[in-house]
């Protein structure tokens, strides 16, 4: 699949892209009116995105890994496409808020973080089973397995070093946060579900069939339950000062990390599907863990709450991008 360079489609009509990302978005919208006209309590929205985070989306994982058909080469490159543009969107915004602001240390990580962090889990993957198909949930569920860990710990580790700078507070050392992040990733319903699949799909074993259509069917029901959940948690996060700041990391998030992850999936030649699914992933609104780092160390709540909302109501415009720009490969 990795093998040789492959040219990416043409760009597709407009209609058929609105067909494939208008949903996604509106799906989101009900959630957020639900949530904003008290036809259903908050508590409804956090019981169903736990209910996603915790069966729907890890029986999804491990339905695909379980059932996937990975074709040569490995999940190296595409690990490496990813988080080169992760790497460049990061660092873009923290210099932004840092120099350009003038921020301190605390508050560029946290606008690193809501640069390029993706919501991957409940934005991108029903997203990118929408428009590439079961080909693209594959190597979104490979990113997943690493992006996780790999992201919770530089932003814990970064932001220990930020407030160790700034305030002299000791922290916690790197292997003390690798320890933590270690122990919370073993129980972590995704990892969970990641590694389930792995396990029967390296074993060669074949779903029984009663289980093949139980988690059929919640698989099935984990993209609309978790766009519905997002957009009812929208409601929490709003846009409170920071604008300028959070309209410029929003940006970033939109267009930079995908424009940087495109480029680095076309110079390690990526197939078309694989490419189409890096940058469709990385397209969507800046994930609710911005804001959980931000809350965890006390700073830049505005600041990634503003991002998540902004990126969120102009992400149906750059994501609609995004899709006509790849395309859907035959």
């Amino acid at each position: 699949m990795l093998d040789g360079m492959e040219a990416l489609p043409e760009s597709l009509p407009m209609s058929a892209v609105l067909h494939d990302v208008l949903p996604v978005f509106l799906l989101i919208l009900t959630g957020f009116l639900v949530a904003q006209s008290g036809l259903m309590k908050a508590e409804v929205g956090e019981a169903l995105g736990e209910f996603v985070f915790r069966v729907a989306v890890p029986v999804l994982l491990f339905r695909t890994i379980a059932l996937a058909k990975v074709e040569g080469g490995t999940p190296f490159s595409l690990w490496i496409a990813y988080f080169s543009g992760v790497t460049v969107a990061w660092t873009v915004g923290h210099l932004i808020a840092t120099r350009v602001f003038g921020r301190d240390r605390r508050i560029g990580v946290i606008a690193g973080v809501s640069s390029a962090f993706a919501n991957n889990v409940f934005i991108g993957l029903p997203l990118v089973e929408r428009v590439v198909g079961p080909e693209g949930i594959v190597a979104v569920s490979i990113l997943l397995a690493v992006h996780l860990p790999l992201m919770m710990i530089a932003g814990t580790v970064l932001m220990e070093r930020a407030v160790r700078r700034e305030t002299g507070d000791p922290g916690r050392g790197l292997l003390a946060v690798v320890r933590q992040t270690g122990i919370n990733l073993a129980q972590n319903p995704l990892v969970i579900g990641l590694v389930a699949g792995s396990l029967l799909h390296w074993s060669g074993l074949a779903l029984p069939s009663m289980l093949d259509t139980l988690t059929a069917q919640i698989a099935g029901i984990a993209g609309p339950a978790a766009l519905i959940s997002l957009g009812m948690a929208l409601k929490r996060y709003g846009i409170s000062g920071n604008v300028g700041l959070a309209s410029v990391i929003s940006a970033l998030k939109l267009l930079l990390l995908p424009a940087s992850v495109w480029t680095s999936c076309h110079l390690l030649g990526l197939s078309p599907r694989w490419t189409a699914a890096m940058v469709l992933t990385s397209s969507v609104p800046t994930g609710v863990n911005a804001w959980l780092i931000a809350n965890r160390f006390n700073a830049g709540h505005g600041l990634a709450a503003s991002a998540i909302t902004l990126s969120t109501l102009f992400g149906v415009l750059t994501v609609t991008f995004w899709a006509a720009y790849v395309g859907v490969p035959e």
